[in-house]
């Protein structure tokens, strides 16, 4: 049986459009859905004051979180397989744990407390920062996460970290039968005067990343594109044309803290599409 989608709710709107991505996402897989929404409050449960009777108990409104997400992704997706949980645990911790069982994790972008001004939400930034398998923060513009684009953007890094991710965005542009944008950024060196090097260079290492990955799948359409820029620049403004935008990460054992890369945290706070996680274990 295959690994299910996870997405984690928590009852915000972002959660929500997350479960609506996700159940799309499901259905065009041919995977199941399970529904997470995890929280301490069984710690402060008999902390709470009593404010009357009109305020529903914490587990009471997070198994209402969760039926809300549930019936939501049904109308979506009728005949999806859904299966949904409640767990008295850390969010970050609980999510990490649901994605070594799954075959990728879902996110929204923002959750219940936070603020407008915040551009990527505390629990979706750790989770996709160490998770061992992909995770897909959704945000972006509507045109974006409703998938109007028909293209899937695969920014081609470092080799070390950039195979697993090739594999996941041609099996993302064979599922949704779309382009496959490969955009490698280069920068010129003092060694190149007009950059042809480089810009060579850069042009193979897209030929090089995408021919393993392309061998089970000769019918994805692939657009290569070699950009002189930042790659977080350069990758931004793609994103306004993607309906996915897929980057690679290396995750080192034994090493604390966020293993993401100052390229992909931009994009998690700033591109106009969801974005995909995808980590390479040593």
């Amino acid at each position: 049986m295959p690994l299910p989608l996870v997405v984690g709710v928590d009852g915000s709107d972002t959660g929500l459009l997350a479960v609506d991505w996700a159940a799309d996402e499901a259905v065009r897989l041919g995977l199941p859905l399970r529904i997470v929404h995890a929280s301490l409050w069984e710690r402060y449960e008999d902390l709470l004051p009593s404010l009357g009777e009109e305020r529903p108990a914490p587990r009471v409104m997070a198994e209402h979180i969760v039926a809300t997400a549930a019936e939501r992704a049904g109308r979506r997706a009728p005949n999806l397989d859904i299966g949904s949980v409640v767990l008295a645990e850390d969010p970050v911790a609980a999510l990490l744990a649901e994605g070594d069982n799954a075959t990728a994790l879902v996110t929204g972008s923002r959750g219940r407390g936070g603020l407008k001004s915040l551009l990527l939400g505390s629990v979706a930034l750790a989770v996709a920062g160490r998770a061992r398998g992909p995770v897909i923060v959704v945000r972006g513009d509507a045109a974006g996460t409703e998938g109007t684009h028909d293209r899937v953007l695969l920014g081609v890094g470092e080799p070390g970290a950039a195979a697993t991710a090739a594999r996941f965005a041609v099996r993302e542009a064979a599922a949704r039968r779309c382009v496959l944008d490969a955009v490698r950024a280069w920068r010129r060196t003092a060694r190149a005067a007009v950059g042809r090097d480089d810009a060579d260079e850069a042009a193979a290492a897209i030929d090089e990343l995408l021919g393993p990955a392309l061998a089970g799948q000769p019918g994805v359409r692939v657009s290569r594109t070699v950009l002189e820029g930042p790659p977080g620049k350069v990758l931004l403004h793609r994103s306004a044309a993607a309906d996915l935008l897929v980057v690679g990460v290396r995750r080192e054992h034994g090493r604390g803290g966020l293993q993401l890369g100052r390229v992909t945290h931009r994009l998690l706070h700033h591109a106009l599409c969801p974005v995909a996680v995808v980590p390479r274990l040593p």
